[in-house]
């Protein structure tokens, strides 16, 4: 992909809405690489001069003149992939992205770049709240470009879905397919469409462009190729049932948890393909357009790293279910195991001397009360790191006080040799963003 646009001189300055997301962070890289100066616009309390508070939640108190003082031009990559309480496809995708669009035609910024989506708006709301957006900018005296990308991927990192997905190529044996994996996309790099977005903001197009590599290509073959990428022997797939992974995304939706949700399975299974023109249109209008994966590919290799987070990638839901069990076992211990056993238990021992009934059920109390912390995911960093203390001190503790269970023919205490390092592995792996 072409990488000759001129610098701007002198610099302007352009605002990109949901800067600490996936997608943000290349596209304001491929913009500073331009010569633009780049504000982000975060939900959160700004940390640093070039970014600005900007929540599309409560658009209605933005003070617009402030985030748009000294702005040239707007790129909006805000999104959500799944609702929340308090995050909704409406406002963030819609009346948000339209207050915004609204206030540059009040203070004169010309030029706006859409980042929406590639799909069927009968699919969810997902694409039907982006696409209702698109058609609301397309009509206001605006120099828009929208920008629909199928499947966007980065060989230097992923995030959700497309984790998911490199997850799946690197399974050890064969790589889960559902159903047959034929289904088409046209996976596009992020640098490739920064570039787009660099081309679209210093240009004079306008209009809807949909946005994927020249040829579309099969589920199955892009997930092959990635596991060759990431130097996994073997080509070997296994079909799943199309009933099983409609039952998983319907119970991942039900508790809005993991990166499929329906939305992006409707979409898939439709065939997340491009406009037949669509690659011809791109080249005509910004002079670039999307490569091909393998090119991208053979242009990144892989490296040690890439493997680790692509197979510990499914790993962290496993360990952090086994945690939640261990402490829905060892609260159960605590509360239900008789006061005669722990007494007894404790027999001979310096515990014999604090109450440990009292202690006991204390300590199930506790591991209940993680058990569903974890559960829950709320802070869940926090909740693992709490969960790491804890089982840290209970090895202190009877290690010192009952020394004859490191001795326990079944582990007792040694087992959590094993069970620390397990949690601080899920504490760095529970880091998604």
């Amino acid at each position: 992909m072409s990488d000759t646009i001129p610098l701007q001189h002198p610099p302007a300055t352009a605002l990109v809405t949901g800067a600490h997301g996936f997608l943000a962070g290349f596209i304001i890289a491929a913009l500073r690489r331009r010569g633009w100066r780049v504000i982000r616009a975060v939900r959160s309390r700004p940390r640093c001069a070039d970014e600005r508070h900007c929540d599309f939640v409560h658009h209605d108190v933005i003070d617009w003149a402030a985030l748009l003082d000294g702005v040239d031009a707007v790129v909006n990559v805000a999104g959500i992939l799944r609702e929340t309480r308090g995050q909704r496809f409406a406002a963030i995708h819609h009346s948000g992205p339209l207050a915004l669009a609204n206030a540059c035609v009040e203070h004169g910024v010309r030029d706006f770049v859409q980042i929406s989506a590639l799909g069927n708006p009968a699919d969810g709301e997902f694409i039907a709240s982006k696409h209702r957006f698109d058609s609301a900018l397309s009509a206001l005296p605006l120099r828009a470009v929208v920008l629909r990308p199928s499947i966007v991927y980065a060989p230097d990192g992923s995030y959700g879905g497309t984790s998911l997905l490199r997850a799946l190529a690197a399974m050890p044996i064969a790589v889960p397919l559902p159903g047959a994996g034929a289904w088409a996309i046209q996976p596009l790099c992020t640098d490739d469409l920064g570039t787009l977005v660099a081309a679209a903001l210093q240009g004079e197009q306008r209009g809807v462009f949909d946005v994927g590599c020249a040829e579309a290509m099969s589920l199955r073959d892009y997930l092959l190729q990635w596991r060759k990428w990431l130097r996994i022997s073997g080509t070997r797939t296994l079909s799943t049932p199309i009933w099983a992974v409609n039952l998983g995304v319907a119970i991942g939706e039900r508790v809005a948890a993991g990166p499929m949700g329906q939305t992006m399975w409707r979409m898939l299974k439709r065939g997340n393909v491009c406009a037949p023109d669509a690659h011809a249109r791109l080249l005509s209008a910004f002079g670039t357009a999307p490569r091909a994966l393998a090119t991208v590919l053979a242009e990144h290799p892989s490296q040690v790293q890439d493997r680790w987070q692509a197979q510990l990638y499914l790993l962290a839901p496993v360990l952090r279910i086994a945690a939640v069990l261990l402490c829905l076992l060892s609260a159960w211990a605590g509360l239900a195991t008789p006061a005669v056993q722990i007494e007894a238990l404790a027999a001979e021992s310096l515990l014999a001397e604090v109450q440990p009934v009292a202690w006991a059920r204390f300590a199930g109390a506790v591991d209940l009360v993680m058990a569903l912390w974890l559960g829950s995911g709320w802070r869940l960093r926090w909740a693992v790191a709490s969960t790491l203390l804890l089982v840290l001190c209970y090895t202190l503790v009877f290690g010192v006080l009952l020394p004859a269970q490191w001795l326990d023919p079944l582990g007792g205490l040694a087992k959590n040799l094993l069970l620390l390092p397990a949690l601080a592995v899920l504490w760095v792996l529970s880091d998604r963003r």
